[in-house]
C-alpha cells in the first residue's frame, strides 16, 4: 500500500494543474471526516481519484466530449485504469485493487455507500481548495456552471458544510453565493 501511496503522490505532485497535490489529499481528508475509520481502499481512491489529470499523455479532455457528464465518465474510468497500474505494479492484492479501481471509477456518480463518500469528499475538497485556481483560469461564467454542477450534486446537509466556506475574493464569494442560491431555491 505505501508503494502505491507514493506512486500515486509522485505522479500527481507533476500535475500541470497547481491546485491536484492538495486536492488530492484534501479529497482523503474529507473521506475520513465524512466516514471515520475509512478504510485503505478508501483511502487510495480518494488519493488518485483525479490522476489523469497529471499526466498529460493519458489526460482525457473536456473537449472531445457532446456533454460534461460523458468527459466526467470516461475521466473516472481512465483515473481507475491507472491508479490500477499502479497498484498492479505495487504488487496490491487483487481484491483491494478491484475496491480501489471500482470506487474510482464511480467517483463521480457515487451509487453507493462507500462511492457516496467518495463524491461528496470530492466535492467538498473542490469548492474548499480548487474553486479558486479555477476561478482564475476560467473566469465566471465557466466556474459558476462548473459549481452549479457540483453543488447540485451533494445533499443538503453536505451543502451547508461549502455554505461556510469563504474565500478572499468578494467575486468568488458572490459567485458562490448565487450558486446556493439557484440550487437551493
Amino acid at each position: 500500500i505505501k508503494c502505491a501511496e507514493e506512486r500515486i503522490r509522485s505522479i500527481i505532485s507533476r500535475s500541470r494543474v497547481p491546485e491536484d497535490p492538495r486536492h488530492a489529499e484534501s479529497t482523503v481528508d474529507w473521506v475520513f471526516r465524512l466516514m471515520p475509520g475509512a478504510d485503505q481502499a478508501l483511502q487510495l481512491a480518494a488519493l488518485g481519484h483525479d490522476i489523469d489529470r497529471a499526466i498529460e499523455s493519458r489526460r482525457v479532455r473536456k473537449d472531445c466530449f457532446h456533454s460534461f457528464e460523458e468527459f466526467k465518465a470516461a475521466h473516472a474510468v481512465n483515473s481507475a485504469a491507472i491508479v490500477g497500474e499502479i497498484l498492479v505494479e505495487c504488487g496490491v492484492d487483487e481484491g483491494m485493487r478491484a475496491e480501489v479501481c471500482r470506487l474510482v471509477r464511480l467517483h463521480e456518480t457515487g451509487g453507493d455507500e462507500r462511492s457516496d463518500v467518495l463524491r461528496n469528499a470530492d466535492a467538498i475538497s473542490y469548492f474548499q481548495d480548487n474553486l479558486p485556481l479555477y476561478f482564475t483560469r476560467n473566469g465566471w461564467v465557466e466556474t459558476k456552471r462548473r459549481a452549479l454542477w457540483g453543488f447540485s450534486r451533494l445533499s443538503p446537509e453536505l451543502r451547508i458544510i461549502v455554505t461556510r466556506f469563504s474565500f478572499e475574493s468578494d467575486d468568488l464569494n458572490a459567485l458562490l453565493h448565487e450558486v446556493v442560491t439557484e440550487v437551493t431555491r
